[in-house]
């Protein structure tokens, strides 16, 4: 009964909140439209790179990411984000990113070359990526609300995970569930930027559902946000007896 309590009262305070966060900031929706656009400019530009294609692709994903992060970062620790901001938001989480990302590579690297050989016809590269997922599903917030390292950050994701994992799934699996339901096929395309512009906007309903997907992209980041915040600095005893004040 504890636990329905409080997943109640602290979602209901998060949604609040972000709903509140999204009608100020919603200039935050048209974001997935610059990350998109320069995407696609770097795909035309990267055969130019040979070799160092694959390094500048790194970088270059990283602060995108360490933008929009920072962004989202901005949204909830002062509510609001300015064009300064933006421009700062490229470097600020640059590093962990990019670490981060240098880990998963380590390991997609020695899973293929040591693992994938004994599997061959087996589904074990999907079931590995549905509990990555699931692990690390909150390391986007772990990145700009924690100081850790990217070793550390990985390892307080998955602590934090195991240790708010009703907390922190019930309403993930909720506004996941709603993103998918408004972009179904779009969503790989349109949130992992491999969906060209003209495939998206080439009739009113891929409009419509690009729009719709980033207005809920915002809220559902935005949301996670909050959540996160509240649930990595208190336990749920501590926010029910809080609730008593």
């Amino acid at each position: 009964m504890e636990i329905i309590k409080d997943i109640f009262y602290t979602n209901r305070k998060v949604t609040k909140n972000a709903i509140e966060s999204l009608y100020k900031n919603w200039i935050i929706i048209f974001t997935g439209l610059f990350y998109s656009i320069a995407i696609i400019i770097l795909s035309m530009l990267l055969p130019h790179f040979w070799i160092l294609a694959g390094l500048v692709h790194i970088i270059f994903s990283s602060a995108l990411v360490s933008n929009y992060l920072y962004l989202i970062s901005c949204i909830i620790r002062k509510n609001k984000f300015g064009l300064q901001d933006f421009k700062d938001g490229f470097t600020v989480y640059l590093r962990k990113v990019w670490g981060v990302m240098f880990i998963a590579w380590v390991a997609s690297l020695i899973f293929n070359t040591f693992l994938t050989p004994f599997f061959r016809g087996m589904a074990i590269g999907l079931i590995i990526n549905v509990v990555v997922l699931i692990v690390l599903n909150a390391i986007p917030e772990v990145i700009y609300q924690k100081h850790y390292n990217p070793w550390e950050t990985i390892t307080y994701t998955v602590e934090f995970v195991k240790d708010n994992w009703i907390e922190w799934f019930a309403p993930n699996l909720i506004l996941l569930g709603v993103l998918y339901f408004l972009t179904g096929s779009l969503l790989t395309g349109i949130y992992f930027f491999l969906q060209s512009l003209r495939i998206i906007f080439q009739s009113p309903i891929g409009l419509i559902l690009f729009i719709l997907g980033q207005v809920w992209l915002s809220f559902t980041m935005i949301y996670r946000g909050y959540l996160f915040e509240i649930l990595s600095t208190s336990n749920r005893r501590k926010r029910l007896f809080m609730r008593e004040f």
